[in-house]
């Protein structure tokens, strides 16, 4: 296991990563990404000029993250207005891309919405893709105030939970910090307000096979921000409990269905059978917006399958997101299928609770959610 304990200097905080940006060059609009297949060698942009360079962004993970992708899909339907590009194609196309993240179809919907009823209203192509945009804009300002939100909920809610003295071991799944948002993240965000007032004892990363979002992800987001962690392998998880190391489990969501089964990074659905058993706080972190009640079960939920390269070849992917792979090492047999699903799903029964912008609930049922939803749709951020 790799283990930090560095603390950042008193008072001071790194500098915001620049996850996503919109810029407008004299060459024209694109979104700038930073790459995430180079982290942690590298921090590169990867500079999208039309929306097949979005999808093939989004299908290579190169941006990710459940609120991510929905902002990253506003501003791709805005990227084809403002080109001048079919829209419902390039919505279409940037919904496909990855299934079973609900915020991005959420994102396209929303900024394609707004562009057709000012096309609806009389209003010029010009004038509806700066509509697009500004839709786009304010789905950001809402995730970053979002995140705010779900970090004091989610540590007020520790503070219920783990009433003791001394501070929390957090063990974490994925990543879910600043790479995923517009702000500081959704589960990562809480164990991030821990550490800031004093209450991280530990921060568990999982290095979540198979793509190691965890290893490379997260770990590089908690030394970026002077976290006490300490990496593992996704199956040595059962022995920390074992050890009564682990306080509770902090977790995000790409899809929470109307019962509130939780669709996460697949590792998710065996962590919360341990936390179970251990007797053990599971806890999902996500905004209201990752709540599908169109969904009715975890059943319904379309888990996205990957290539089977991703498990029995490791790659390096020095072109990022151009979908390059430069390198390879097999670690089984030529021939060798895999199964690799990209997430798994947790039945409500095993979550301690939700957390979202607009509160926690707990137990974790379909009323909950709804009465959620229900309120986060009156709110109005300005």
């Amino acid at each position: 296991m790799a283990d930090q304990d560095a603390q950042s200097p008193e008072g001071i905080e790194p500098p915001p990563l620049p996850v996503l940006r919109w810029a407008e060059p004299p060459e024209g609009p694109a979104l700038v990404l930073l790459d995430q297949t180079r982290l942690p060698a590298e921090e590169a942009e990867l500079v999208c000029t039309d929306v097949p360079a979005l999808g093939r962004a989004i299908r290579t993970l190169a941006v990710r993250g459940a609120p991510l992708l929905g902002i990253a899909g506003a501003y791709g339907v805005a990227l084809a207005a403002v080109r001048g590009d079919d829209v419902a194609k390039a919505a279409e196309l940037l919904e496909r891309a990855r299934p079973t993240a609900v915020n991005l179809g959420y994102g396209v919907r929303r900024a394609a919405g707004a562009y057709r009823e000012a096309i609806g209203k009389g209003t010029g192509p010009e004038q509806a893709a700066a509509v697009a945009l500004a839709e786009a804009r304010a789905l950001h300002r809402e995730d970053v105030e979002a995140s705010g939100r779900m970090a004091r909920y989610g540590l007020a809610l520790l503070g219920e939970l783990l009433p003791g003295g001394g501070g929390h071991r957090l063990l974490t799944h994925c990543n879910t910090g600043s790479l995923v948002s517009g702000g500081e993240g959704t589960a990562f965000a809480v164990a991030l307000g821990a550490h800031r007032k004093g209450r991280l004892r530990r921060l568990w990363v999982d290095e979540t096979r198979p793509l190691l979002q965890g290893a490379r992800l997260t770990a590089y987001e908690a030394a970026r921000n002077g976290m006490p962690y300490r990496l593992l392998t996704d199956n040595a998880a059962g022995s920390l409990f074992a050890a009564g190391e682990v306080d509770a489990v902090l977790i995000g969501a790409d899809r929470i269905a109307a019962d509130g089964s939780v669709a996460n990074k697949v590792g998710s659905y065996p962590l919360a059978v341990l936390a179970k058993y251990h007797h053990v706080p599971f806890i999902v972190v996500a905004p209201t917006t990752t709540v599908d009640l169109g969904t009715a079960d975890g059943a319904s939920i379309v888990v996205e399958q990957r290539p089977g390269t991703e498990v029995t070849e490791l790659t390096l992917s020095q072109a990022g997101a151009m979908g390059t792979d430069v390198g390879g090492l097999l670690v089984a047999p030529v021939g060798t299928t895999a199964y690799n699903p990209a997430f798994d799903v947790t039945p409500p029964e095993l979550v301690t609770a939700i957390v979202t912008e607009e509160g926690a609930i707990s137990p974790v049922t379909g009323v909950g959610l709804a009465e959620l939803c229900a309120r986060s749709s009156q709110v109005t951020i300005s």
